[in-house]
């Protein structure tokens, strides 16, 4: 994952790209007048934040004849959620498992 790791966390760490993000996971497809709509943001300093996103592989952009259209691609970070997240959640489910096996037990004996 490497690299590609860092280009994702680079442009999770700003927070007009998360929500950017955000707007698309709301409402996906959307061309770059209507991310920009209700945004203190120019257009120029989106498209940036895009070029940013695209280069990290969370948002795809595809042409519908002269029409942009964004899509949010959720697979990058739900590789950094298996990597960094989930490994540890494990032992925590199977911790609770155990304790409540043990509980149970404990209270039909």
């Amino acid at each position: 994952m490497g690299a590609d790791a860092d280009k994702v966390f680079k442009a999770l760490a700003a927070p007009e790209r998360r929500l950017l993000l955000d707007r698309l996971r709301k409402d996906n497809g959307q061309t770059l007048g209507q991310l920009c709509e209700h945004l203190a943001m120019t257009r120029q300093a989106v498209t940036k934040h895009l070029k940013l996103l695209e280069e990290a592989n969370l948002v795809a952009a595809i042409w519908r004849g002269r029409e942009k259209l964004h899509y949010l691609n959720p697979m990058p970070i739900h590789e950094i959620s298996e990597r960094w997240i989930c490994k540890y959640e494990r032992g925590r489910v199977r911790a609770l498992a155990e304790l409540k096996a043990k509980l149970e037990k404990e209270t039909d004996g």
